[in-house]
């Protein structure tokens, strides 16, 4: 059997939840506004006289304000509210787009031909829609020569310029400098 999680605040009973939906008699407000289907305002009814006006309409009692003074409950078909709900949701998730961040290691000692694949694939990644972080490590006495990493993490934003902006500058943290490439809007 499901229990329902709530809080208490001032003598009365909130669902912790989003989901947790306070329907029919799950409400325990002593009085509460009444707003009938058509969306007018039957005013400020008892808890038992606004369960009866939904169940004469072979309806239910919804509370959607359960913090406001006093908490406001609509007479509507919650099965079909739920649906409604559900639907919105689905809609909102299909129209979010969540970037992926691609990470790409340099070395302040790379060669030509690792550093062209490297930036193959940052090209690749980039018109795909993806964002780049681009890394370069300082390993032991190399701390002692940044000027040679910011030329060729200068070298490799330069060349993916045509198709990336830079999102974030080069910074030096620790011995890790990097920076974030993203595809340029079209």
């Amino acid at each position: 059997m499901a229990t329902l999680e709530v809080s208490i605040i001032n003598k009365k009973v909130i669902p912790n939840n989003v989901n947790d939906d306070l329907v029919n008699e799950k409400i325990r407000f002593k009085e509460v506004m009444v707003i009938d289907a058509n969306g007018d305002k039957l005013g400020i009814k008892m808890r038992r006289e606004a369960l009866e006006i939904a169940y004469r309409q072979e309806l239910d009692l919804l509370c959607v304000a359960p913090k406001g003074q006093p908490p406001v409950c609509k007479v509507l078909d919650y099965g079909r509210y739920r649906f409604e709900q559900q639907k919105k949701a689905k809609e909102a998730k299909k129209k979010q787009h969540v970037t992926e961040i691609k990470p790409i290691r340099l070395s302040p000692v790379i060669d030509k031909h690792d550093f062209d694949t490297k930036m193959r694939h940052a090209r690749k990644w980039i018109e795909d829609g993806m964002k780049v972080k681009v890394d370069m490590r300082f390993r032991g006495r190399l701390i002692t020569r940044l000027e040679v990493g910011k030329k060729i993490m200068n070298s490799f934003t330069e060349e993916i310029s045509d198709i990336a902006i830079i999102e974030k500058r080069p910074i030096l943290e620790g011995n890790t400098m990097s920076c974030v490439l993203a595809p340029k809007k079209k």
